[in-house]
């Protein structure tokens, strides 16, 4: 790259990647965003940042696009909502390959500071199997058996963070997101989260006037979802910490997928008559953050509430629920 700048955003065309772009460009920083898709399928097009349409899975990409970083936050992966993940194991894994190559880049050049977004989807199965779940520790993580496919690659990035701090000095820092979501995301196409999807049903079902939609599994499983101002501002919180290891970055705030679908019900005016369906993909059967860590470290948590997240994020989802019906 002909110039340096304060960060690169690996995967900046992505949902959050966007998001945490046009957050550090407000704060006045120089950014980079490089993402493998067109630019035209990009969630957010910043004119204030270079704008590079790169495949970070080859090492020459790698290397030209972290040239002159002062920081790196490497969000890019393959993945989608568990639908993707389940079926499509081997793609997952394959990310691999840019994590991998983007740990060497940054090595090579220099970088000061390397954020690397983990997933909830590293913890241990068995600690999985109840709705009344509880809460994840970060040590929960070991002895290891995360999500095949996509669970076990982020678990293996993490140790490769940890091992290029050890071995080569990189300061590494690692987030293990819970369930981020918010507009300016996916919300259709079969990579759509748990929230957008239901944010999209619901609209859908105003829209028809047809009050009825479908729920995967029974809706008794349960998740927490944290909001997507809350995941930018604790991945930079985090990156410009002191502490190593890998952190929980998500809402405590845990509900069911049914409960899910009657607070958005509630901020759309309707309900629904539900129909389950229990041979679709659900994934594990409860999952929450224990954010015992965080607080203790930062004294900091997410704290943007599920009604207030989701009031935001399906009146955009409604709107482009709206335009794609014409």
């Amino acid at each position: 790259m002909a110039t340096g700048v304060d960060v690169l955003v690996a995967g900046g065309g992505g949902f959050i990647g966007g998001h945490l772009v046009a957050d550090l460009l407000a704060q006045g920083r120089s950014v980079r965003s490089v993402d493998v898709k067109p630019m035209s399928e990009w969630y957010q097009v910043h004119d204030g940042a270079e704008n590079i349409q790169g495949d970070l899975s080859l090492l020459e990409h790698a290397l030209s696009s972290t040239e002159g970083a002062g920081e790196v936050y490497m969000l890019a992966a393959d993945m989608g909502g568990m639908g993707f993940i389940e079926n499509n194991k081997a793609l997952c894994m394959l990310s691999v390959l840019t994590s991998t190559h983007m740990l060497q880049a940054a090595q090579q050049h220099g970088v000061g500071r390397y954020f690397y977004s983990s997933s909830a989807c590293v913890y241990a199965a068995d600690k999985q199997t109840n709705t009344d779940i509880t809460a994840l520790r970060e040590a929960d993580a070991y002895p290891a058996m995360p999500e095949d496919g996509y669970g076990w690659e982020k678990l293996f990035t993490e140790r490769m963070c940890r091992h290029f701090s050890e071995d080569y000095g990189l300061t590494t820092r690692v987030a293990r997101y819970h369930n981020v979501y918010g507009p300016d995301g996916t919300w259709t196409g079969g990579r759509e989260k748990a929230p957008a999807a239901v944010c999209r049903k619901i609209a859908e079902a105003v829209i028809s006037g047809d009050h009825e939609i479908d729920i995967w599994g029974d809706g008794e499983q349960t998740r927490s979802f944290m909001y997507i101002d809350d995941c930018v501002q604790g991945s930079q919180m985090i990156l410009n910490g002191e502490s190593a290891v890998p952190v929980n970055l998500g809402s405590s705030e845990l509900v069911s997928i049914n409960q899910l679908v009657s607070i958005v019900e509630g901020i759309a005016g309707i309900r629904c008559e539900r129909h389950y369906q229990l041979d679709a993909p659900q994934g594990v059967r409860g999952r929450n953050s224990d954010n015992t860590q965080i607080i203790d470290t930062y004294g900091w948590e997410p704290s943007i509430s599920l009604a207030d997240g989701l009031a935001r994020t399906y009146a955009w989802v409604y709107d482009q629920v709206k335009r794609a019906q014409g």
